[in-house]
């Protein structure tokens, strides 16, 4: 587990739970609002993008300003079995309908027919759209996004590789810390820098490990190893 300071453990612990909180209710009464206001021709179009892909983006905001205090802890999480192949292509099928609109493709491969492992369900699947998040983030039209699910050893592999411009390697080594670092202010459209960390949290709380693999003008593989 990182080493955080009196202040860090504050803001993770309950400011930035507060803050999702707050943020929760109006982000859906905003959601509901737009629904019912769109026109039908405007279905399929650049604004219906950029309003799905807002509402989409802000609600793993406020996910992950839940997840701050699991931050601070290394404990293991409570599973139970999933079958993971049929759950992931779906997850996968809706990233895909949104990324389509920014002519962004979606898709998901599996060798394998079925694969079952205890896993935390909940905190799986906000490490999934975290990674797919920041896929879709940096990788620019027309771009692919790969999720690969795999078996070896004793080991479930769970992969989400980009077409985008990679990471230059200056920073690979702060990628896990970036939110807690003073950034300028109109690097804040990239997001709050939680993701990452809170993806790191989640594979270890589960056993494992989340790997990293970029090259600048090559794109980036993150794989998430599963005991």
């Amino acid at each position: 587990m990182a080493e955080f300071s009196p202040e860090e453990k504050q803001i993770l612990s309950s400011v930035l739970p507060n803050i999702a909180e707050a943020m929760r209710l109006p982000l859906n009464n905003l959601h509901m609002a737009v629904q019912r206001l769109a026109a039908p021709e405007l279905q399929g179009t650049a604004e219906s993008a950029i309003m799905q892909q807002s509402y989409y983006r802000m609600l793993r905001m406020v996910s992950n300003l839940t997840m701050g205090p699991e931050l601070l802890s290394d404990a293991p999480f409570e599973t139970q079995n999933l079958e993971l192949v049929v759950w992931l292509d779906e997850l996968c099928r809706q990233a895909d309908s949104i990324a389509r609109e920014t002519g962004i493709k979606v898709e998901f491969i599996c060798r394998e027919r079925y694969i079952v492992t205890a896993v935390h369900r909940t905190y799986l699947e906000r490490l999934v759209w975290n990674l797919l998040s920041n896929a879709l983030k940096f990788t620019p039209a027309p771009g692919c996004i790969t999720v690969m699910l795999e078996v070896k050893g004793k080991q479930v592999l769970l992969s989400v590789k980009d077409t985008g411009p990679g990471i230059p390697p200056e920073y690979l080594e702060t990628v896990f810390d970036r939110w807690a670092q003073s950034r300028r202010l109109d690097d804040l459209s990239r997001g709050i820098g939680l993701g990452l960390p809170i993806c790191r949290r989640v594979a270890e709380g589960h056993g494992g490990r989340l790997l990293l693999e970029s090259r600048e003008g090559q794109g980036t593989l993150v794989t998430v190893a599963l005991i």
